[in-house]
This record gives C-alpha cells, sequence and structure tokens, in this order.
C-alpha cells in the first residue's frame, strides 16, 4: 500500500494549512491512519490518530487546532491544522495500518513540509 502525502507549504503565524494523505494498492483496508511530524533536531511524533469507525486521538500540542479526518471511500486521510505557530514547523508524515492481501500491514508517506514564519 502506498501513501501519497500533500498540501504543505509555507504560512505566516495564525495561518491554516489542509493535508492530505491518499492510500494506493489493491485489496487493501485501513484500520488507523495517522499523522506525525518531525521537527530539526527532534523525533518523529504523533500528532493525530483516526481509526476506521471515526475515533480520534490527539497530542496535546495540536489539541484544539488540528483535525483529522478521514474519507474511507477514497481512502484519503486529512489534517486541517488552524491557528499555527512557528513550532509546528516540520515534515509531516501521514501513515497507515490495516491488512493487504490478508496480511498487516504498516506504511508510511513520503512528508511534506509544514513552515510556519513568524
Amino acid at each position: 500500500v502506498q501513501l501519497q502525502a500533500s498540501g504543505g507549504g509555507l504560512v505566516q503565524t495564525g495561518g491554516f494549512l489542509r493535508l492530505s494523505c491518499a492510500a494506493s494498492g489493491s485489496m487493501f483496508s485501513i484500520i488507523v491512519s495517522g499523522w506525525y511530524r518531525q521537527a530539526p533536531g527532534k523525533q518523529r511524533e504523533l500528532i493525530a490518530l483516526i481509526t476506521t469507525g471515526g475515533r480520534t486521538t490527539y497530542a496535546d500540542s495540536v489539541k484544539g487546532r488540528f483535525t483529522v479526518s478521514r474519507d474511507n471511500a477514497k481512502n484519503t486521510v486529512d489534517l486541517q491544522m488552524n491557528s499555527l505557530t512557528p513550532e509546528d514547523t516540520a515534515v509531516y508524515y501521514c501513515k497507515a495500518a490495516g491488512s493487504s492481501s490478508n496480511r498487516p500491514f504498516a506504511s508510511w508517506g513520503q512528508g511534506t513540509q509544514v513552515t510556519v514564519s513568524s
């Protein structure tokens, strides 16, 4: 299963961006999708998760500002990011886990850069 992330860019403090992650492949089903980010010199951190049933979990650092959503029919997961600050500057990655051809899989997208200027 391949993941393609898009939507990053440069935005000013207080602005917003919407990231999208599209999954492709054959005979797969996704159980959970997530967005991670990695800032320079820091470890990759989980910031949002969403299950097939729509249950969501957020890191405290983004709670109330970011919203994760998914379209199960289109196999896409979006991350709406509002009230961005320079601390949100990072490379953002999507990840999905589930089954493909009756085997478990976990795939990462290629990462998309988000830069928030002060």
